[in-house]
């Protein structure tokens, strides 16, 4: 007996939003966020928010499309590698849970990798090479042979250079030779910003592997979790994180007493002071509590691109930030 076409309406739909609910599980929602934020604020400090309304939203839109291919390409990867582990550590993702064939994930990788090389050979050289780059060092995390997943160190500096120094200066360099406008910056300012924000990826890279410690140690993955401990690992990044929030500190206190020095030095001494109060009452020993708190990180990271984009909002541009 055949169904109702309004009961096939709605089983539709149900299915549709059980797929789109997946897909966006499998894209990894606080990467995604991360990216666009990322992008979006290297526009503005890079090239000024007035740009947007000026022959630049397409290019930052594109920009966007792109890199958000890139780290779909990238996630889903390091899932399709890792499905007998996240039955363990995050049996929620679509891949360990079943709702995604095997079949499905590669070729949303595929699909996801083809995306964005293609738009970036388009759209110019200096995206193409920054997209390159992160799909190599994103294949060579997550795949044989060289599987840096698997090597503490190699796999932490890996994801710390992309978040840092690819994602940064490429971007940067991409739309300035794209939109044929020199930014308003000075390179070795630059650089000082994907330096902050390398220390941050570096944080979030040793973080990440503290609440998949029983899967990680059952198959055999030598994180520095596993080597050192949840706590050794703990305490390290709250060391470094702090070193590197020195970075706009510092800079801000050489510009006092202008008045944009105290966009920049009040903001991250709240919120490194946050990290510091948020932290002393985390159980590393809790995979659920842990990774509510890892994800307060990744807000964090949010927030960095948020006060960036408004600083040169105001006024403060990216070569003020390191230099009086």
């Amino acid at each position: 007996m055949n169904q109702p076409d309004s009961t096939k309406a709605e089983t539709n739909v149900v299915s549709i939003t059980n797929h789109l609910s997946a897909f966006i599980r499998f894209s990894r929602p606080h990467t995604i966020i991360a990216t666009t934020l990322a992008v979006v604020g290297l526009f503005i400090l890079s090239q000024g928010y007035e740009r947007i309304g000026q022959g630049g939203l397409v290019t930052l839109t594109l920009t966007i499309v792109a890199s958000l291919a890139a780290n779909i390409y990238v996630v889903g990867l390091n899932q399709l590698t890792d499905v007998a582990i996240d039955r363990i550590n995050k049996p929620t993702l679509p891949l360990a849970s079943g709702e995604f064939t095997i079949r499905q994930g590669w070729l949303l990788v595929a699909g996801a990798g083809v995306l964005a090389v293609g738009l970036a050979a388009v759209m110019g050289p200096y995206l193409l090479l920054t997209i390159l780059l992160t799909l190599l060092i994103g294949t060579t995390y997550s795949a044989p042979p060289l599987h840096l997943k698997v090597r503490p160190l190699w796999a932490a500096l890996s994801i710390a250079f992309v978040r840092g120094f690819v994602a940064n200066l490429g971007v940067l360099l991409h739309f300035s030779d794209s939109l044929g406008t020199a930014p308003d910056l000075a390179w070795p300012q630059a650089i000082g910003v994907a330096l902050f924000f390398f220390g941050f990826g570096l944080v979030i890279a040793l973080y990440k592997d503290i609440p998949d410690l029983s899967g990680d140690s059952q198959f055999g993955i030598r994180t520095f979790t596993v080597r050192l401990g949840a706590r050794a690992v703990f305490q390290g990044g709250r060391l470094i994180l702090t070193a590197f929030y020195m970075v706009p500190i510092v800079a801000a206190l050489t510009l006092l007493p202008e008045a944009g020095a105290y966009l920049l030095l009040i903001p991250h001494l709240a919120i490194i002071a946050l990290f510091w109060w948020v932290s002393r009452s985390v159980d590393v020993r809790s995979p659920r509590a842990f990774t509510r708190f890892y994800m307060f990180l990744w807000a964090l990271f949010y927030a960095e691109y948020i006060l960036l984009s408004l600083n040169a909002i105001a006024g403060l541009r990216l070569a003020d930030f390191f230099q009086g």
